[in-house]
């Protein structure tokens, strides 16, 4: 049962009797309302979710939106974005009150993972690692003075990144050469990470690297540990979309990090990255969403205000299906999104679901951002509009945290262990 934490998001923090130097976050649900029936269908939210949805939502418009155009031309996410979402207390949602966070629930994350990327997948992303990977790996796998140290951080100021990928791990993640050697009290990492999502702006970082490169995957540990160990960014990437959201290239070199910063013991990285990854993907394909829903909005207005041959655009019968299919095919996402989120929150199986609602959401993403250009005609093709950025931004979703072929075979290696 979650603990209440007592005003919604945008109102001033209160203190927490049992940790009083850190703010509690403020939009977690009521006792009251987590003892009402549970919610019988996908799509309903309880009270506590919905005021938590239109905060987020006033926060992406009213902090957000006026920056998106110049984060995504500069490719660089604003300061002031980042501190906005510390200050609403979007960044510790499911942490406890007692290291200043939101005590709130799975669900709630993928409420303001999708609400943002409605205005802004850079922004989305960002909130999203440093929520269900970062933030997750350290209340589910950190020991008590781990997380009285770490948390409050994450939860009140400092940015977190997730550091697995390599050069010579891609789908097959764990084929990493990043090792770790112990010496004395200290462990000495080397190696390199790419594709670090939050690098440039973060400050906690967890680094997976080979302990015993000799027992394979089961010599892989997780460490934590700040840039000014000595963390080094080697490459910031220029990419095709998400270009506000920081993804680099890292150096290690005789990084020297205490033994108390490994992550639930030695050898223990591997089953930490696989159980996070299963959950991060629902993240994504909240993500997904927003993006969908949120390149939908901005297009279908403009159809019904430009007239051609007497009548709106949007009212043709051969456009107006296509926005019929693709509102339908948003709404397929939201359910198998929601499904995945509800399922991880209840503790019942959700790798299946999960893979699903990532790959299909990207896929709607994809056609929903690249139709709403065609839509808006050549307005959608300026960059004026925003509209072509769902679309650049939409790519990456068949990619990270798993790409839609490593999706399908995942549900297709459950389908046969069912059957079979």
């Amino acid at each position: 049962m979650l603990r209440a934490a007592s005003k919604a998001v945008g109102h001033s923090v209160r203190r927490s009797a049992a940790a009083p130097s850190v703010a509690a976050r403020s939009f977690s649900v009521s006792q009251a309302a987590w003892s009402e029936p549970p919610v019988n269908s996908l799509d309903s939210f309880t009270e506590e979710e919905q005021m938590l949805r239109e905060s987020v939502a006033r926060f992406a418009q009213d902090v957000v939106a006026p920056k998106v155009r110049e984060m995504d031309e500069n490719e660089m996410m604003d300061p002031t974005v980042v501190k906005g979402l510390f200050e609403q207390g979007l960044m510790g949602i499911e942490t406890s009150s007692e290291f200043g966070g939101a005590e709130s629930s799975f669900t709630s994350a993928i409420i303001a993972i999708e609400e943002l990327a409605k205005v802004d997948p850079s922004v989305s992303v960002l909130c999203d690692v440093h929520n269900t990977l970062v933030n997750t790996i350290l209340r589910k796998y950190a020991n008590k003075e781990q997380q009285q140290k770490w948390l409050p951080l994450l939860s009140e100021s400092k940015l977190g990144s997730f550091c697995l990928s390599e050069a010579a791990s891609g789908s097959d993640a764990f084929a990493l050469q990043t090792r770790a050697v112990k010496d004395g009290d200290h462990w000495v990492i080397n190696g390199s990470k790419m594709w670090i999502t939050n690098s440039y702006e973060a400050d906690v970082f967890l680094i997976f690297a080979n302990a015993d490169p000799s027992k394979g995957y089961k010599g892989i540990t997780c460490f934590i540990a700040t840039k000014d160990m000595g963390i080094e960014i080697a490459k910031k990437e220029q990419k095709l979309g998400i270009r506000a959201s920081s993804t680099c290239s890292l150096s290690f070199d005789d990084l020297r990090v205490p033994e108390e910063n490994v992550i639930g013991g030695v050898g223990k990285g591997y089953k930490i990255a696989i159980e996070i990854l299963n959950e991060g993907r629902i993240g994504i394909a909240a993500q997904m969403l927003g993006l969908a829903q949120g390149a939908f909005e901005k297009a279908v207005p403009y159809t019904l205000q430009r007239t051609q041959f007497g009548q709106p655009v949007g009212t043709f019968q051969g456009l107006s299906f296509q926005q019929a299919r693709a509102a339908t095919e948003i709404e397929a996402a939201r359910l198998l999104t929601y499904n995945a989120a509800r399922r991880k929150e209840e503790g019942r199986p959700f790798v299946q679901q999960a893979a699903m609602a990532k790959l299909y959401a990207s896929e709607v993403a994809q056609r929903v951002s690249g139709a709403a250009i065609e839509w808006a005609g050549g307005v959608g093709f300026t960059r004026e509009t925003g509209i072509e950025k769902y679309w650049r931004d939409s790519k990456i979703g068949a990619i990270y945290e798993g790409t839609s072929n490593i999706q399908l075979l995942t549900i297709a290696k459950l389908i046969q262990k069912q059957y079979s």
